[in-house]
């Protein structure tokens, strides 16, 4: 497991140290924020990593980094996924700021190690060396960014064990709604072969000292089930997507609650009124 140079919030140990001993870190997902404002709005509210979704929106690497740089500045980790065997991508993410690469759908050792390649730098990978980095302040420190591993089918499943193996994976990460459709369990997320499935990888991280999570669900009872495998307590807590509509729907239903209320009001106002004429 690759040196952990960044921290969540100061003095507190290392991402992979606090995850390790059991504390739990909210994460927020990013898809339709474009400005560093959303960073701010999760630091405040207690949240202390951010990953921004590139496979599944149309944010910039730009604007990436700019989120990115910005939740370094507040202690935050910043995370991207990346989009699939996009490996070019990965060096200027992370020249930028980025903290962790997601990595979607590997499935063998050998793409596992393509995407440590592009990441780390020699002698670990192929990176190009770059003399200063925003996330060690400007300092000439070692790289220590994380590398997630998301596996989404049974095949990326059955080469866990070789995928934990490799220097430079930090994370293995099932994603379960995509493994589900792979399984032909669709949105079945307690299908009996997608829970297996995450205790398969959960066992194969742990036999090579790394660290497995499951995300994709939104019931926090099938996360707490998670966690007491032995999962690690990254709580995918909200993507901003889905927050935006859940807000503006509360609002929308609260507002039209009142409309109504005030329109009987008003009718029955009209026909008192109607009523002494």
């Amino acid at each position: 497991m690759s040196d952990q140079a960044r921290t969540v919030r100061p003095n507190e140990g290392t991402v992979v140290e606090r995850l390790a001993r059991g504390e739990p870190l909210l994460s927020l997902g990013i898809r339709n924020a474009r400005t560093a404002e959303i960073v701010r709005i999760a630091s405040t509210a207690g949240f202390g990593i951010v990953w921004i979704d590139l496979e599944h929106s149309s944010i910039s690497i730009d604007c990436a980094v700019q989120i990115s740089a910005t939740a370094a500045d507040l202690g935050l980790e910043a995370w991207v996924r990346v989009p699939e065997r996009e490996y070019g991508v990965i060096g200027r993410l992370l020249d930028g700021g980025v903290t962790g690469i997601v990595a979607p759908r590997v499935e063998t050792a050998e793409e596992a190690q393509q995407i440590v390649n592009a990441a780390r730098f020699p002698p670990r990978g192929y990176r190009s060396q770059i003399a200063l980095l925003p996330q060690t302040g400007y300092r000439k420190l070692p790289a220590a960014e994380l590398m997630h591993i998301l596996l989404e089918s049974a095949k990326g499943i059955d080469n866990a064990g070789a995928i934990a193996a490799i220097d430079g994976v930090d994370i293995l990460h099932v994603g379960m709604n995509d493994l589900s459709v792979d399984l032909g369990h669709i949105g079945n997320l307690r299908h009996p072969e997608v829970l297996l499935a995450c205790k398969r990888v959960i066992t194969a991280a742990r036999g090579h000292g790394k660290l497995a999570v499951a995300g994709g669900s939104s019931d926090p009872q099938l996360c707490l089930e998670l966690l007491n495998c032995g999962a690690a307590p990254i709580i995918f807590a909200a993507i901003d997507t889905d927050v935006l509509s859940v807000g503006l729907n509360q609002r929308a239903q609260e507002w039209t609650q009142r409309t109504d209320e005030w329109r009987k009001q008003l009718l029955a106002k009209s026909d008192t009124a109607g009523g002494i004429g």
